[in-house]
C-alpha cells in the first residue's frame, strides 16, 4: 500500500465497503460522542469520516488529535446505517473505522478559523492565507478558477487560436496608468517596465504574420486598488486578429465568451444574441457605459413636458442653457412618498440638491377642469400619434386609473404629468424621477440614481447573466485639467473615418472602432479595430500634441513595423479574473484569487514591498530618496 494514502479523501463509496484502506489529510474537526470518536478527514478533493471506538488500537493516539493536524489513517470501509447517511456529502454513505493513525504533522493554534465561513479581519486573512484557503468557498473558488481558464484555453483552440507568450520585462509606455519599473543592473541608471498589457506585441505578432494569437497574459499596473481590480498584477484573456472588421471579433468571441458563462453559470440564464448599444444611447438610457442590463429601468428626456411649464427651478434651466435637458427615472412600483423621500435624501447624501419626483395612484374623482386641447397635444405626442382614437383611449386610461402626486405634478399640471406617464409606461403604484442640466455633468448621478432605484424596489434579477457590446465610443475627449485635446481610451485604435475624419471632424465628434464587453454592470472585456497606418497613427497624436519625432520615440517598434507590410488587424483582451468573480458570486476578487496584496498594496504574507539591501542597491545604481511627509 502506498505511504500515504490509497484513496482520497472523496473517492470511497458504499460499494467499497469491507475494503482496507490508507487515508492523509487534515482533520476537519473532531467530535467527542460519548467515548466514540468521530473525526472529519479532509483533503483537496474532499471529506471522510473517521471512526475511532475504544477498542480500536487507533483510539488513544485519536483522543490526541486537533483541529488541522494532519494525520494518516489505516481502516476498513463501513456503510452507514440509513438514519445517519450525510446526503450532503459524496462519501456520506460510509465511514472509516480506524485500526491506525499516524500523526504526520501538528498545528499550533490557528490565528483564524478553518471550520465554516465566519467574517475575520482581512489583515489577518492574507497574513496567513495559507490557512485561509483551507476554507471551502475560498478553495472552492481557486479551483474554478482553474477550470474557467482551462476552458477559456480550450475555446480559442477550437476557433484557431494559437497561444504565444510576449515579454515581461519591457519598455515604459508613457499612456494608460503608472508603470511598475525594474532597474537595470547591466545598463545603470536605465529601466524596464512591466507590461500593462502585451498591446504591442500583440500587435507586432500580427506585422509577423501570426493572425490569431492569444494568451492568459498577466498584467502589472502601479494602480490604486478597486473592489474589481486587485493593486499589482491581473490577468486577462489577451487576443488579436488580422484581417478582420470589428464584426468579424464580436462574432467570433461572443460564443466563447457566452460559452465559458454557461458552462460555469449553474444553470443561469446567459444572453444568448448580445445587444450592441452605441456609447451615446448607453450613456443616456443608464447614465454609465457598463449598464447592469439585468435592471429594466431605461431612461428617456423628458424635457419637452417641463419646458415652460410651472416648475420654474426645470423652466429655467431649459431655457438658460442650449445643452440642457431633462431626464426621466421611471421606477415602477416606487410609487410611495416614502421611497420617494428615501431616493431624495440619498441624493443629497450624493452632494445634490434633490431628486424631484412624480408617483402615481388611483385617481379619487374625475377631474373637470382639464385643458382638452391641451391635454390631447400633450398625450398625442408623447405616445408618437394623432390618431384620435388612440389619445381619447390615453386620455381615458389616465383619467379612469391614475393621477400624479408629489411637487413636480402640482407645479407642472395634470397635463404633462399625463404625458410624462404615457411616455414612460407608468401606471398606479409607480413613480418617476428627474434630473435636469447638462447631461455631460449628471449622466453619472443619473445612472446611480436609477442603479439605486432598481435595487432599493428589488427590480434586478440577480439570478441571470446579462451581457453586451457596447460601441462607438469616442476616439478623444476634453481633458480639463491640461486644457486640450486626449485620447478617451486606447490610442491605437482606428478613427472611424480615417484620416479624412482626424483632418476635417471636430475631434470630440471622432467615434473609434473600439467596443467593449459588458456583464452585470461590469466591463469584463475591452478592445479595438488598431490603426495600422503610419501615416493615421502620426496624425492621430499630433491632435493631442505629440509631434511625429515623439511617436518614434514612444512607439518605434510599431511605427516602425507599420511601415514594412502591416495587415488590418484587432482584437480585445477580456478580464479573466472579473469573470471569475462574477461566475463564483465573489464580490471581491480577493475571493478568487491565491495570494492577493491588501488595499495598501501590500503583500502581508511575504512582507512586500521591502527594502533592499544596500549592497542591492549600490549594484543596481540606485539610491533611495526618502519623500517628505506633509507637516
Amino acid at each position: 500500500m502506498h505511504r500515504y494514502r490509497s484513496h482520497t479523501c472523496a473517492q470511497l463509496r458504499k460499494s467499497d465497503e469491507g475494503t482496507t484502506v490508507r487515508l492523509s489529510g487534515w482533520v476537519h474537526r473532531v467530535r467527542d460522542h460519548g467515548g466514540l470518536l468521530f473525526i472529519d478527514l479532509r483533503d483537496h478533493y474532499g471529506m471522510t469520516q473517521i471512526v475511532a471506538d475504544p477498542d480500536s488500537p487507533a483510539f488513544k493516539v485519536a483522543e490526541t488529535v486537533r483541529g488541522e493536524w494532519v494525520i494518516r489513517v489505516d481502516g476498513k470501509v463501513k456503510a452507514r446505517t440509513a438514519e445517519t447517511v450525510n446526503k450532503n456529502m459524496p462519501t456520506g454513505e460510509i465511514e472509516i473505522y480506524a485500526d491506525e493513525i499516524e500523526v504526520l504533522s501538528t498545528a499550533k493554534e490557528l490565528p483564524l478559523p478553518v471550520f465554516g465561513e465566519p467574517d475575520y479581519p482581512e489583515d489577518i486573512r492574507l497574513k496567513y492565507r495559507f490557512l485561509d484557503l483551507r476554507r471551502e468557498t475560498l478553495h472552492k473558488n481557486i479551483v474554478q478558477r482553474t477550470k474557467i481558464i482551462a476552458d477559456m484555453r480550450r475555446r480559442m483552440t477550437d476557433v484557431g487560436f494559437t497561444e504565444y507568450s510576449t515579454p515581461i520585462l519591457t519598455a515604459s509606455s508613457p499612456e494608460g496608468a503608472r508603470d511598475f519599473l525594474v532597474p537595470s543592473r547591466i545598463h545603470q541608471g536605465k529601466f524596464f517596465a512591466l507590461p500593462q498589457a502585451p498591446q504591442q506585441y500583440k500587435q507586432l505578432l500580427m506585422v509577423a504574420g501570426f493572425d490569431r494569437y492569444f494568451q492568459i497574459a498577466p498584467c502589472f499596473r502601479d494602480e490604486d486598488p478597486r473592489a474589481d481590480r486587485l493593486p499589482g498584477e491581473f490577468y486577462q484573456l489577451d487576443l488579436e486578429m488580422s484581417f478582420v472588421t470589428q464584426e468579424d471579433v464580436w462574432t467570433t468571441m461572443e460564443p466563447v465568451i457566452r460559452g465559458v458563462f454557461e458552462q460555469f453559470a449553474n444553470g443561469k440564464p446567459v444572453t444568448q444574441a448580445f445587444p450592441r448599444i452605441p456609447y451615446d444611447t448607453a450613456l443616456r438610457k443608464y447614465g454609465s457605459d457598463k449598464p447592469d442590463l439585468r435592471n429594466p429601468i431605461e431612461m428617456q428626456a423628458v424635457s419637452e413636458h417641463f419646458a415652460g411649464s410651472g416648475f420654474k427651478v426645470f423652466a429655467n434651466i431649459l431655457a438658460n442653457d442650449p445643452k440642457a435637458e431633462v431626464w426621466a427615472i421611471p421606477a415602477k412600483t416606487g410609487g410611495s412618498r416614502a421611497f420617494c423621500d428615501r431616493m431624495n435624501a440619498w441624493a443629497q447624501q450624493q452632494g445634490q440638491p434633490g431628486l424631484g419626483y412624480i408617483f402615481w395612484r388611483k385617481a379619487e374623482a374625475e377631474r373637470t377642469d382639464v385643458d382638452a386641447k391641451l391635454m390631447h397635444s400633450m398625450l398625442a405626442k408623447a405616445i408618437g400619434t394623432e390618431s384620435e382614437e388612440a389619445v381619447r383611449a390615453a386620455h381615458e386610461k389616465y383619467f379612469e386609473q391614475i393621477e400624479g402626486s408629489g411637487p413636480l405634478a402640482k407645479n407642472i399640471g395634470p397635463e404633462r404629468t399625463a404625458a410624462i406617464a404615457a411616455q414612460l409606461g407608468l401606471s398606479d403604484g409607480d413613480a418617476c424621477f428627474f434630473v435636469a442640466g447638462d447631461p455631460a455633468k449628471f449622466y453619472r448621478f443619473a445612472g446611480d440614481a436609477r442603479t439605486r432605484a432598481g435595487e432599493e424596489l428589488n427590480l434586478v434579477d440577480r439570478d441571470r447573466y446579462e451581457l453586451c457590446w457596447i460601441v462607438d465610443f469616442p476616439f478623444f475627449e476634453w481633458n480639463e485639467e491640461e486644457k486640450k485635446v486626449d485620447f478617451a481610451h486606447n490610442p491605437f485604435s482606428m478613427p472611424q473615418g480615417g484620416m479624412e475624419a482626424l483632418e476635417n471632424q471636430d475631434p470630440l465628434t471622432i467615434k473609434a472602432f473600439q467596443y467593449d464587453m459588458v456583464c452585470n454592470g461590469f466591463e469584463i472585456a475591452s478592445g479595438s479595430i488598431r490603426n495600422q497606418s503610419p501615416e493615421l497613427m502620426v496624425k492621430a497624436f499630433e491632435t493631442v500634441g505629440l509631434s511625429k519625432a515623439d511617436v518614434e520615440e514612444r512607439f518605434g517598434g510599431l511605427y516602425r513595423a507599420f511601415q514594412y507590410g502591416a495587415p488590418p488587424h484587432g482584437g480585445m483582451a477580456a478580464g479573466v479574473d472579473r469573470i471569475i468573480m462574477l461566475l463564483v458570486g465573489a464580490k471581491n476578487l480577493r475571493e478568487i484569487t491565491l495570494f492577493p496584496m491588501n488595499q495598501q498594496a501590500q503583500d502581508l504574507l511575504m512582507g512586500a514591498p521591502s527594502e533592499a539591501l544596500p549592497a542591492q542597491l549600490r549594484e543596481l545604481g540606485v539610491r533611495v530618496i526618502p519623500q517628505k511627509k506633509d507637516e
